[in-house]
C-alpha cells in the first residue's frame, strides 16, 4: 500500500522526471520501507519523502526547458534538418495544488527537527591518524608486496600530505581535479595511497630550502581575490559564495589578516573565516611549500605511467584474497584503484569468492580512492541495481549499482566490513552505504571522516583551494561521514576486528 502511495506522489513530478527517475525512486523507497520497520523509523521514512518533495517539486518545474527534436529531424529540401521547438507545457493546476499542499505539512512537521541540527566541528585528519600501524601483510594472491616507505613530510610533500595541525591537505604535482586526504590523485579522479606514493621532492632539497618566502599585505589580498574568484564561479550556492566573499574582505579591512606571514597558516585561517559563514567542511583554502603544478595541458604520459607501474607492483592493492575456515571468504583490499587500470584484477577476486558462504572486506588500511571501483565491487552484493550515495560526485546513472553481475552467488551472501580510524574516503563511501542499505554489519572503529569533497582550483604557485561541486542526493536521514566518520555496528579495536568478524560469520553460516 505504502509504495502505491509514494507511486500516485510521483505523479505530481512532470513527465520527463519520472520517465528518467520513477522506476529507480520506487526501487529506493522500497528497500528503505523494507529495512526502516516500526512506527518512528516509519514516520521518519514519510517526513524524509515529504521534505524531499516540497524541495525538490518546485524545482522540477522551474526546470523545465524546450527540447528539440534531433534524431528524428526532418530534411529540408535543400538537404539540410529541419528542427522543431516542441513547446513547454505548464503544469496541471491540480498537481499545483497538492504540491503547495504537501509543502506547507512537510515544512511544518520537519520545522522542529531543523531547530535542532548542530553545529559543525572542525576537520580532525591528521599525520599522525595517518601512520598507524597495517593490520595484515599478506600480499594478493598470496604473492609477496612492496612494503610502503613511512610517511614523513620529507617523503610526502609532493603527494597530498596532510599538515598537522592545520587539517589542510596538500596537493602535490599529481593532484589536478580532485583531493581526498592521503591519496596521491592523477587526472581523473585515479588515487593511490600516499605510502605508495613515488617521491617526487627534488634531489638534495631539504624542507628548509623549499619554504616560500612570508607573505606580505599584496601577496595576502592575490590570494583573497583568487579564493573569492573561485567561490562566485563554481561554488554551488551563489547567495552564500558572495556572503563568503564579504567576509574575507571585511577581515582584511579590519586588519585582522595583518599578523599572518606563514603561508600554511594564511591557509587555515581563511579556511575558518570560509567555513563561518557557511559551515561546510567541504571548502578548504591549501597551501603547499612546494610549487604546485599547472595542469592546463592535462595529465602527463609520464604521471599515467608511473600511476599503472605502482598499481601492477602492488596487485592494485588488492593484498589479500583467500577462503578462511568455515568458508568465509576474505578480502583485503588497501584502496579502491582506478578500474581502468584494475577491473580485471577486482573481477577476478570477486569471482574467486563466489561460493563463499559470507564475506569479509577488510578495509582498515584502505586510505580512499576512485568511487568507480567502490561501484564495481558492490555491484557484486545486489540482486537489483542500487542507487549508493556520494557527496563527490551530482546524483547521476553513475550511482547505480550494475547487478545483478552475470554467475555472482554473493548477492544474498552475508557481508562483513573491517574498519579503523585509518579508513578514509572512498572506502568510508563504501562503508557508509553498506550500513545504510543494511546490507554489512561493521566491525572495528569509527571510520576517518575523510569526505573532502570538492574540485581542487589552483590559485598560484602554493595557494589553491577545494570547492564543492557536486549535489549528491542523499536519501538517508544519517548524514554523511564527513568529520564525524562511520560508526560501527559491532565496536572492537581494530587489530581484533579480523577475529571478531570471523567469529560473527560463522555463528550466522551455523544458524542456516
Amino acid at each position: 500500500m505504502s509504495d502505491r502511495i509514494y507511486a500516485w506522489l510521483l505523479r505530481l513530478y512532470p513527465s520527463h522526471f519520472r520517465e528518467a527517475y520513477e522506476d529507480e525512486a520506487l526501487q529506493l523507497f522500497r528497500d528503505r520501507a523494507r529495512d526502516e520497520k516500526g512506527f518512528l523509523t516509519n514516520l521518519r521514512l514519510w517526513l524524509d519523502l515529504l521534505a524531499d518533495l516540497a524541495i525538490s517539486l518546485p524545482g522540477e518545474y522551474l526546470r523545465v526547458q524546450p527540447a528539440l527534436t534531433g534524431a528524428s529531424a526532418q530534411l529540408r529540401s535543400d538537404g539540410t534538418p529541419s528542427f522543431q521547438v516542441l513547446e513547454t507545457r505548464a503544469p496541471r493546476f491540480g498537481a499545483l495544488l497538492i504540491g503547495g499542499v504537501l509543502s506547507l505539512v512537510a515544512l511544518a512537521a520537519t520545522t522542529d527537527l531543523i531547530s535542532h541540527t548542530g553545529g559543525y566541528r572542525p576537520l580532525r585528519f591528521s599525520v599522525a591518524q595517518a601512520q598507524r600501524p597495517s593490520y595484515g601483510r599478506s600480499s594478493a594472491f598470496g604473492r609477496p608486496v612492496r612494503q610502503p616507505a613511512g610517511d614523513s613530510e620529507e617523503e610526502t610533500l609532493a603527494s597530498g600530505q596532510q599538515r598537522e595541525g592545520t587539517g589542510s591537505s596538500v596537493p602535490g604535482d599529481a593532484m589536478a581535479e580532485g583531493f581526498e586526504p592521503g591519496l596521491l590523485l592523477l587526472p581523473g579522479g585515479s588515487g593511490l595511497p600516499q605510502s605508495q606514493a613515488p617521491q617526487s621532492r627534488p634531489q638534495g632539497a631539504t624542507p628548509a630550502m623549499m619554504e616560500d618566502a612570508k607573505l606580505d599585505a599584496a601577496g595576502r589580498h592575490r590570494v583573497i581575490e583568487g579564493v573569492i574568484a573561485n567561490l562566485k564561479e563554481h561554488y554551488i550556492y551563489p547567495d552564500v559564495a558572495q556572503k563568503m566573499a564579504e567576509a574575507l574582505l571585511a577581515h582584511e579591512r579590519s586588519g585582522e589578516d595583518n599578523a599572518v606571514t606563514d603561508g600554511a597558516a594564511f591557509a587555515n585561517l581563511l579556511t575558518r573565516h570560509l567555513r563561518e559563514v557557511s559551515h561546510d567542511l567541504h571548502l578548504e583554502v591549501i597551501y603547499s611549500p612546494t610549487r604546485l603544478p599547472d595542469h592546463s595541458t592535462g595529465p602527463t604520459g609520464e604521471r599515467l605511467a608511473r600511476y599503472r607501474r605502482v598499481l601492477e607492483e602492488t596487485h592494485c592493492t588488492f593484498e589479500k584474497v583467500e577462503i578462511l575456515p568455515h568458508n568465509i571468504g576474505y578480502l583485503k583490499l588497501n584502496s579502491f584503484p582506478d578500474p581502468s587500470v584494475c577491473e580485471s584484477t577486482a573481477k577476478a577476486a570477486m569471482a574467486s569468492l563466489s561460493d563463499a558462504g559470507a564475506i569479509i572486506f577488510d578495509l582498515r588500511d584502505n586510505r580512499g580512492g576512485h568511487p568507480g571501483m567502490v561501484m564495481l565491487i558492490s555491484a557484486y552484493l545486489f540482486d537489483h541495481p542500487e542507487y549508493m550515495y556520494n557527496p563527490r560526485e551530482n546524483t547521476t546513472e553513475r550511482s547505480w549499482t550494475r547487478s545483478p553481475v552475470p554467475g555472482n552467488r554473493l548477492a544474498d551472501k552475508p557481508v562483513y566490513v573491517l574498519t579503523s580510524a585509518r579508513t578514509f574516503s572512498a572506502a568510508e563511501h563504501f562503508t557508509y552505504n553498506l550500513k545504510m542499505l543494511k546490507r554489512a554489519t561493521l566491525v572495528g572503529e569509527t571510520t576517518g571522516g575523510a569526505t573532502d569533497v570538492g574540485t581542487f582550483h589552483r590559485i598560484d604557485d602554493h595557494f589553491g583551494m577545494g570547492i564543492r561541486e557536486a549535489r549528491g542526493i542523499n536519501p538517508y536521514s544519517t548524514p554523511d561521514w564527513a568529520v564525524t566518520g562511520v560508526e560501527p555496528d559491532v565496536k572492537a579495536n581494530a587489530a581484533d576486528a579480523l577475529h571478531t568478524a570471523e567469529k560473527l560469520a560463522a555463528s550466522q553460516l551455523q544458524k542456516k
